[in-house]
């Protein structure tokens, strides 16, 4: 007996041992963790590889819940309390199913180190300041910029962001943007350790007052033979600072369309600064442009998600915004089994009633199964019993005006539903008409967005630039209501989104080896007339 119990005793020994070995690691990874509380932890995806025109290049897996940093898409390189929404908004959104690509990540991750060296008040910035104030640029300069001018609403303003930015990754430029009175307070920094602002003594004034045919923008002197053009042309023999204009009418004016031609970007990729306005989402323009084919392939492996890849990298609504967001979201919508959203905006050049266009997305969410019909025979008064594990549906209504909550609300009040699901109709404002240059009617637009991109499902108009916004963020295909024409309810009433990317409204039409106009919706197999708007184009996959 004794022997047993001393062989026993001897035998717990190396259980013993072992457990005290993982205390102390314990112990040490805890130690390890409250030194980086002030850090997100990074998520490291996994790695897989994807076969595309005969090359391979890794991507990382889409992101999983409740990870903060999207897959490694943001930098964990920020203090969470200087942005709530950067880190949080994924907390109600679902999870990204759109592949993200690794190289993508280690770009933003050099594009950030680049910015950093580069930004507004550091000796590089001041140094290129001096070579602005030139004549001519210089091919020395360890930093180019890339300069964003505020133009058109909210959604517009969202996409040119993003369209700058990605034109910055592909030019190895920093982009900096004018901070205006109707911009302030409205996102967050994107760059980690550095400022995105330019300083308010820029040498160059008068952003507001640059047009189609400002004499330094670069389709003017084109035309005018001011500028060097052949894509050899020394840097010297270039100006310091060139203003490209794109907004919807420059295709009407001189060579501005130029600005989407391979030799014209070996020119100004020699100019050491440049301004860019516009109010078009130019990404698809970008994708013709035969020296970023490459880059951009690898980057996007799938090309319909650049928007929704670089949204919710760059733009992150600024603390102020958020609590607008959450009030509404924590007092409306939180409680809801699914979260519909619906855009309705009427545009001059596509008139509709209201009565009509309520009818139209009565059509369309019925029809298309997004909302349950209405028991319109059932007797009023006449109270059903209310199970607890009823489906709750919200729906938020975001439009300038109030009749289609409205009607929708009266619908949904006064009748129970075919399914027996419970429907509630919100509307956080109805502004009447779009002011673009008052603050806080930007702040609510953004806030709206947010909240359209927290949906399970989404209803938006064609060509609406605050729709495209809002369902690329969300990562989802939104069903698309037609425009209006004659003023009569669409028939039918809406389809399905064919991609998640948005719409570039004027593309060039201009075919570079000829110097003709041309269709660019038939110019490559990807970029193709947009399903919601027939002028336009967008990428396909």
């Amino acid at each position: 007996m004794k022997y047993h119990k001393k062989s026993s005793s001897i035998a717990s020994q190396p259980v013993l041992v072992l457990l005290g070995v993982l205390v102390v690691l314990l112990l040490l990874f805890i130690s390890l963790r409250n030194q980086r509380a002030d850090r997100l932890p990074v998520w490291v995806p996994d790695v897989r590889v994807t076969i595309r025109g005969g090359s391979s290049e890794p991507t990382a897996s889409a992101s999983i819940p409740n990870d903060k940093l999207l897959g490694g898409l943001l930098s964990p390189d920020f203090h969470e309390n200087t942005c709530l929404s950067r880190y949080q908004s994924m907390m109600y959104r679902k999870a990204s199913p759109h592949i993200l690509s690794s190289y993508l990540i280690s770009k933003l991750r050099n594009y950030e180190s680049l910015h950093k060296k580069c930004a507004p008040n550091t000796p590089l910035f001041q140094k290129s300041i001096e070579q602005l104030k030139s004549n001519h640029s210089n091919n020395q300069s360890e930093c180019n910029y890339i300069l964003w001018s505020p133009l058109g609403g909210i959604g517009n303003r969202m996409l040119t962001f993003v369209s700058t930015f990605l034109y910055a990754l592909l030019t190895n430029r920093v982009m900096l943007v004018q901070n205006t009175a109707d911009m302030d307070d409205m996102f967050c920094e994107p760059f980690p350790g550095s400022t995105w602002y330019l300083p308010s003594d820029f040498p160059v004034k008068n952003f507001e007052g640059y047009n189609f045919h400002s004499q330094n923008s670069y389709g003017h002197m084109v035309e005018n033979k001011l500028i060097n053009d052949d894509p050899k042309a020394s840097s010297v023999s270039l100006p310091p600072f060139v203003y490209v204009h794109l907004q919807y009418n420059y295709r009407d004016h001189g060579s501005h369309a130029r600005f989407f031609c391979e030799n014209d970007q070996q020119v100004i990729s020699k100019v050491n600064w440049v301004l860019m306005k516009s109010d078009n989402y130019i990404v698809p323009g970008l994708f013709m442009i035969p020296k970023y084919e490459d880059e951009l392939a690898r980057m996007f492996p799938l090309k319909e998600t650049v928007f929704h890849h670089l949204g919710r990298y760059l733009l992150h609504p600024s603390n102020s915004v958020w609590g607008m967001i959450m009030r509404y979201h924590n007092s409306y919508l939180a409680k809801a089994n699914e979260r519909i959203g619906i855009q309705a905006r009427i545009f001059r050049w596509a008139p509709i009633s209201i009565d009509n266009m309520y009818e139209q997305i009565i059509n369309c969410t019925t029809g298309e199964l997004v909302l349950p019909n209405a028991n319109l025979k059932e007797s009023k008064g006449v109270a059903s019993q209310i199970s607890n594990e009823v489906t709750k549906k919200t729906v938020l209504v975001a439009s300038l005006h109030e009749g289609f909550y409205e009607k929708l609300k009266d619908l949904y009040y006064a009748h129970s539903m075919s399914t027996g699901e419970i429907i509630s109709v919100y509307q956080p404002t109805h502004e009447v008409v779009q002011q673009t240059e008052e603050k806080i009617h930007n702040q609510k637009a953004l806030a709206e967005i947010w909240l359209l991109s927290f949906s399970d499902v989404l209803v938006t108009t064609a060509g609406s630039t605050f729709g495209y916004v809002s369902y690329s963020l969300a990562g989802i295909k939104s069903w698309i209501l037609h425009s209006s024409k004659d003023q009569k309810v669409p028939d039918p009433p809406c389809h399905r989104a064919m991609t998640i990317d948005p719409c570039f409204h004027s593309p060039p039409n201009f075919n570079c080896k000829t110097g003709s106009k041309a269709d660019t919706g038939k110019m490559v197999p990807h970029v193709r007339q947009c399903d919601d708007f027939e002028q336009g184009v967008k990428l396909y996959d």
